[in-house]
């Protein structure tokens, strides 16, 4: 059975561990940004455009365009 932490040792720990945080810098935010949007769009895209195919080749399968 692990042993108990009383609460002032707990937030001791949580002290000393969230100092080791290092959080990104501001580029490096602008950057991950930027390149989460761009995949967005080309996923987007992409979903889109393979949509598209597939409702045309339905359409030519079950001649529903004419």
């Amino acid at each position: 059975m692990a042993s108990k932490t009383n609460p002032v040792q707990f937030f001791q720990q949580v002290r000393t561990e969230a100092s080791k945080i290092t959080w990104p810098s501001r580029r490096e935010t602008m950057i991950s940004t930027a390149m989460v949007l761009l995949m967005v769009i080309f996923a987007a895209l992409f979903f889109f455009a393979a949509d598209q195919l597939i409702a045309w080749l339905m359409g030519l399968v079950l001649n529903i365009g004419n």
